[in-house]
Parts: structure tokens; sequence; C-alpha cells
């Protein structure tokens, strides 16, 4: 064991030293924008029902991660982006903007204090319809609660077959696979069959986890910008464009009713969409939208409402984290999956 973990302690520091010649060449690399998406902060057993694989760092990395980027790179607030963006400025190198999805309780607990001791500019994504609704919840917190705290011990009949959940090894493996099934459903019947489902599993109920509308206010007066992510959090590519538009412009009326003069931004949930979305975005008024697509946008060239990100989760160490800001990085991950396909080809 003791060998285990000073060879990972070794290959940490190699990769470190590795990392930091690359970023002693990424100096002058002028237009790149590195948009980091967080959603949860938290240590795993704060909230034990909640679906952990949407916690994006402990408070302690966190803070190791917020160091770094303010002592290293330019930190933009979003108006600053759009403002570059609108009059056609050239970012400066290193350029970083900071966004949070879904408005988590923790953001204000540990997150927020975190970014303000390092007077870091940050965006938090806003499912207008979840503040001050206790009744409303994730789905996928709802899913997650029901398959591992549920006391059956038995077998789940589901469309894509029976699936165990005698072991937590099962009950994980089970989670995962309905969630990417969810996914693949029209919204509505999506959410209906996660209700019975959850019905089926009979767990009780699961924790509500978004900020309320005072909260929001007391962030948005620190100086938190707060941005659209539609008001009931479907993916936007799974509802009808009517639907699409009634929840991307519906979750801004909401922000300015409760909040006051917001700019035109847009997170899409869970990352869906597709040309239609976009173009209902564009009509309505949104100057900017986020994906989840990874990668670094090179504002010569990007779409605004076609905005990539850098997912960030628990296993960025800082290292990974560093390496990850490089340009070259998101080219060499493309290239390995290329490489993975072709050899899966063969």
């Amino acid at each position: 064991m003791l060998k285990r973990v000073s060879a990972i302690a070794t290959e940490n520091a190699i990769f470190s030293r590795f990392v930091s010649v690359l970023e002693a060449a990424d100096q002058r690399e002028h237009n790149l924008l590195r948009v980091l998406t967080y959603h949860r902060v938290d240590e795993p057993s704060a909230r034990p029902n909640l679906y952990p694989g949407l916690i994006s760092a402990t408070p302690a990395l966190f803070e190791q991660q917020m160091q770094y980027l303010a002592s290293n790179y330019h930190v933009l607030s979003m108006a600053e982006l759009l403002e570059a963006h609108s009059r056609n400025r050239v970012l400066p190198p290193r350029s970083v903007l900071i966004t949070f999805d879904d408005a988590c309780c923790d953001f204000a607990e540990h997150a927020w204090p975190i970014l303000k001791r390092y007077n870091l500019p940050v965006t938090v994504f806003v499912p207008t319809a979840f503040p001050d609704q206790p009744e409303r919840v994730f789905w996928w917190d709802q899913l997650y609660h029901a398959v591992h705290l549920t006391p059956r011990r038995d077998t789940l009949a589901t469309p894509l077959g029976p699936q165990p959940l005698q072991t937590a090894k099962q009950r994980g493996n089970t989670f995962r696979l309905l969630k990417d099934y969810v996914k693949t459903l029209p919204h509505e019947e999506a959410m209906a069959w996660v209700e019975q489902i959850c019905e089926e599993l009979d767990a009780g109920k699961v924790e509500h986890n978004v900020l309320g509308w005072d909260a929001l206010r007391t962030l948005a007066r620190e100086g938190v910008t707060l941005g659209a992510h539609t008001q009931t959090h479907p993916l936007v590519n799974r509802v009808s464009p009517k639907q699409a538009h009634a929840e991307a412009l519906g979750s801004l009326r909401d922000l300015e009713r409760q909040i006051g003069q917001v700019l035109p931004i847009f997170a899409y949930p869970s990352g869906g969409f597709n040309d239609e979305v976009v173009q209902i975005l564009k009509r309505a008024g949104f100057q900017m939208a986020f994906t989840t697509e990874s990668g670094i946008n090179d504002m010569a060239s990007a779409d605004p409402l076609r905005m990539l990100r850098l997912n960030i989760g628990r296993r960025t160490t800082l290292p990974v984290f560093r390496a990850r800001l490089l340009p070259w990085s998101h080219s060499l991950g493309r290239l390995r999956n290329r490489l993975r396909v072709a050899q899966a080809a063969h």
C-alpha cells in the first residue's frame, strides 16, 4: 500500500513538472477563452442522498483551483466577456470564465466565500422554477435516491430489461444505466417514467437543493452574475420548440422579476441543444449560450450561442486542472478519442 501511494505521488510530481513546462509556452496566445463548469462544491458525505457524481470538487480542492487561477490566469466576469465580444475586442492571454450550473445550496455555503476571498467573478445559471419550491427536486437526485436507498433487494423491471438491486455495486450500475436512458426520452415521458420508478422503489423523499430567491438576491448584490437555465430544467432538445422558447425566455423573465436587470445569457440544461434551439435563443435575444461540449473557445471564430466549456469533476486534481486549461489539452484529448475509435474498428 505504501509503495502504491509513493508511486502515485511520484507520478503526480512528474506530471506536474511536465505541465509546468507546457504552461511556460502558453503565455502569449490571445483571444482563447476557457469556460469552467462547476455544479456542486461539497464534501461527498455532506448530502449522501444526492447524486455525488455532480460534486465538482471538495471545498479544499476548489480553493486550490481558485488560488491557482487568481495567481496565473485572467478571470473575466460575464459582463466583461459580453462587452469584449460585442466590440470585437481581443481577449488577453489566459482568459477564463467561471460558471456554476443549477444554483445548488452549497454554492453559497462553500464556493462563494472562496471566490470572494480571491476576488474572482462568477456566473451561476439558475433553473428558476426551483427556488423556494421544496417539492421540486432534480430528477437525477430523485433517481439516485430511489435506486440507492430503496429497501428492495430484488430485481427492478425496466424498459432496458431487469436490473439487479441486491448489492451497492449493482445499484450503482443500475442507476447509471437508467440515468442515461432518461436522457433519450422526450421530457414529459422521461419525468413520468422517473416518477413511476421512484414510486416503485419506495425510498422516500429526497432533499431539495436549490438556493431560494432571498439567497440569490443577496448573491447578486454581492457581485454574482445570475443567468437563465430554463425554468424546470428540461433538455431543451427534448421538448417542443414552443416549450423550449417558453422555458428559456421564462427563465430570463423570472430572473428579471426577482433580481432586476440581468444579462441575456443561457446555459443549456445537461448540454441538450440542436440547431433549432439555437435559432430560438437567437430570436429571443440571447447574446451568449453555453453548452457542455468540451473545449476551449477561439473567440475569433466561436459561435456565441454554442460556447464550449470544461467540466470540472471530482477527479480533477490540481495538476489535471492546470493541464486542462492549456490549449493543447483538448486537441490531445480529441486525438486520443479518434485513436480509440480507430482501434475499436480494427
